[in-house]
Formats: structure tokens, sequence, C-alpha cells
């Protein structure tokens, strides 16, 4: 009975990782998707905004305003360990995160830009099969994601340019579990944890033209701390259980990390432009959660458990090539790293080393209206690991694919 009771608390810890762990989601603009999702030192479009707002200064129209979408195919195998012969797969589903952005010179102060960005930086939706063999650490987990960030960019001169931009954050979470414990017909009962979380930051970058072929750019996003305050918990139980585990109302905080990013980008000629980004991605602020129930029982107690997170780089590298006035076709490649250490790998956060490849185009319908489209494959690295808390331990493997499209409209 105590470890059951245990594997419901890891789970409660556990699951609500995905609002911060390795679901970060790199799609916020389908040009630089289309480019290993670099950024930071080459203009392109109003997706600078996120990229680095420093840049937004720099872009040629003088209003514009864009949305894209993409849609996620993902696909994760767990394998159990030797010698057992059990596997499974996620059940399949599409994630659609979206990005709008806008961007306004003004006429009298045309080094001045205001601009908004509204994009999902975090989100995931990853469901096991009902009865898989981890069912009593997750079931199911759905996680939205939107931050909203009005800018403002400055163009200090010909060379250089700065901007800022405040970022509210806002999102919400569903996660269930099997209850490891059977009623009078052999069904087991569910956890189920939902929230609503917000918090604040922002998003400042800088800008430098150095040559007319050559450009630098730093951007720096900081660290969300997300509040989730009222979240419901629910527990479907046997009637023994059911004074132990009462439906309650959760408080607890999620850090999203820090971002540092650090670009450049070089015109190799009038028609051929390379970029290289590195990102450093400060997860290790996320070095354990705690969650504080408004009603405790003998059972059900407030809890502190590690997470150990480390800091991680991402490195990206692309290329676009300026076919004719209608097309640009790009491509592009990046190494990300996992911050889950060995002995913290969980089916709710099963990540690894990714790999991204990178293809992509644009097409000039009109002088003022342009397609993007852009398609990224992901291949993860094979990863076995054993959790320290609860156990369990297996191999996953993972891959997705990642069609996405926008729209621009330059006024």
């Amino acid at each position: 009975m105590k470890k059951n009771i245990a594997l419901l608390i890891i789970f409660i810890s556990g699951s609500t990782i995905l609002f911060a762990g390795g679901f970060q989601v790199n799609l916020q603009g389908q040009k630089q998707a289309g480019m290993g999702h670099t950024g930071t030192g080459l203009v392109l479009d109003n997706a600078t905004v996120f990229f680095n707002p420093g840049g937004v200064a720099f872009l040629d129209s003088m209003r514009g305003i864009s949305f894209g979408a993409s849609f996620i195919f993902p696909k994760t195998i767990y394998l159990e360990p030797y010698p057992g012969s059990y596997t499974t797969t996620i059940q399949p589903h599409i994630g659609t995160p979206i990005s709008l952005y806008a961007v306004f010179k003004f006429k009298k102060m045309d080094k001045l830009s205001a601009s908004l960005g509204i994009y999902n930086p975090f989100g995931s939706r990853l469901q096991w099969p009902d009865d898989w063999k981890g069912q009593f650490l997750i079931r199911e987990i759905d996680l939205k994601t939107f931050f909203i960030q009005p800018t403002l960019s400055y163009k200090l001169n010909e060379k250089l340019g700065i901007g800022i931009g405040f970022v509210y954050a806002t999102g919400d979470f569903t996660l269930s579990k099997g209850f490891p414990k059977q009623d009078s017909v052999g069904n087991y009962g569910e956890a189920k944890l939902i929230g609503k979380a917000s918090g604040y930051g922002f998003n400042a970058g800088v800008y430098f033209k150095a040559t007319e072929k050559f450009s630098i750019g730093i951007d720096y996003r900081s660290q969300v701390t997300a509040k989730v305050k009222g979240g419901s918990a629910n527990f479907t139980t046997p009637a023994a259980l059911a004074e132990y585990f009462p439906s309650t109302t959760f408080t607890t905080q999620l850090k999203l990390p820090q971002v540092v990013a650090l670009g450049f980008g070089y015109a190799l000629n009038s028609k051929i432009k390379l970029a290289v980004d590195i990102n450093y991605i400060g997860w290790k602020s996320y070095d354990s959660l705690i969650i504080d129930f408004a009603q405790n029982t003998d059972k059900l107690a407030d809890l502190h458990s590690a997470r150990m997170y480390k800091n991680v780089f991402i490195f990206r590298v692309g290329e676009q090539y300026k076919v004719n006035d209608k097309w640009t076709v790009r491509m592009g490649a990046y190494y990300d790293m996992t911050p889950v250490q060995a002995g913290y790998l969980t089916p709710e956060t099963p990540d690894v080393n990714k790999i991204g490849i990178t293809s992509g185009a644009s097409y000039r319908i009109t002088k003022k209206i342009h397609l993007d489209v852009s398609f990224l494959y992901i291949e993860g690295m094979k990863r076995t690991d054993t959790n320290i808390e609860t156990q369990f331990g297996g191999t996953y493997k993972s891959r997705a694919f990642v069609p996405g499209f926008s729209f621009e409209y330059c006024f």
C-alpha cells in the first residue's frame, strides 16, 4: 500500500514538470524553421520579434502582419528493460503550435518600431495506452502555453539596433494517471490534475550589422516563473481509500528557463545567406518541484520532488538561396541537448538528445502577400534509464515530422 501511494505522489510531482521540462517548442517562425530555426543574427521577417527584438528596426517594410502554424506528428516507443520484451507506442495525435506577429514603424520616427508577438514556446500532448505498464506514472498530458509579447525596437544608427519586449505567459494543462489500486470489480482508478498558470518576463536583443554582408545578434529571453493557483486535483479511488484522497486544490510554481542566443548572419552573395545560432538554455533553475495541496490527509501530503535539470546548448546552422524574384528555398540542421540527467528520465518527459533536419521555401504571391512553408524532421537518440524515485526504467526512442506554413502581409 505504501508503495502504491508513493507512486501516486510521484505522479503529481513528475507530471507537472511538462510545463517546463524538455518540451520547448522551437517553431516560432517558418522562414527561420526552414533554416534550422536560426534568426538571432539574421533579419528575415516579422518573426524577428521573437528571435531578436533589436533586429526589428532593420525590417524593410514599414508595417506588416503574419500568421503561421505548424503540425507536429510525434512518435515515441517504450521498451521495458531486458530480459523483458514488452513494448508500446504513444497514441497518434497532432500538435499545432501557432505564431502571430505584427510590426508597425512610425513615419515621423522611422527609427522606432512597435510590434506584437503571440507564440507557443512550450507545449505538448502525450498519451500512452490506458493499460500500459507505466500507467501508474502517466496516462496522458495535454499542455498549452501562450506568450504575448508587445515590443519596442530602436535603430540607433545604420549598424546598430536594440529592442525589448514585455512577456506575459499564460497556459493550461490536464494530466492523468492510473491509480494503483483496484476496485471490487478489478478496475483501476484515476488521478487527474487540471491547472492554469501565468507569469511574466521579457525578451531583449541587440542587432549589429557589422558590414553589408556580416551581422551579429544577441538575444536574452528571461526566465518566466509561471504560478499555478487554485489548480484542481481529483482522484477516483476504491471506496476504502476515498477519504484519504479527497478532491482538492493545489498551488505550485513552474520555472520556464531563460535562453541566451548568439547568432551570426552572412550574405555570401546576392542569392545566398548563411546563419549560425547558439542557444544556451538555463534549465538548471528547475532543480525541484514543490506542490502545496489545500487539503492534506495521512496519505496525501505536500511534496518536494527533485528534478536536477542541467543547462544545455542547442547548435543551429541554416542556409537560404534566392532562386528568383518569386521563389526562395532554405535548409538547415540543429543539435538539441536534453536537460534531463541520468536517473531522472520519466515517461512523462522521455527527453533525449535530438537532431533536427529542416527545409523550407517562400513564394511571393504578390508584392504584399508572401507564403512560407517549412518541414522539420526530428530524430531522437535512443536512451535507456531508470528513474531514481520511481525505479521505473526502460528504453525510449522518438521521432517527429513537422510541416508548417505562414502568410505574411506587408502594408
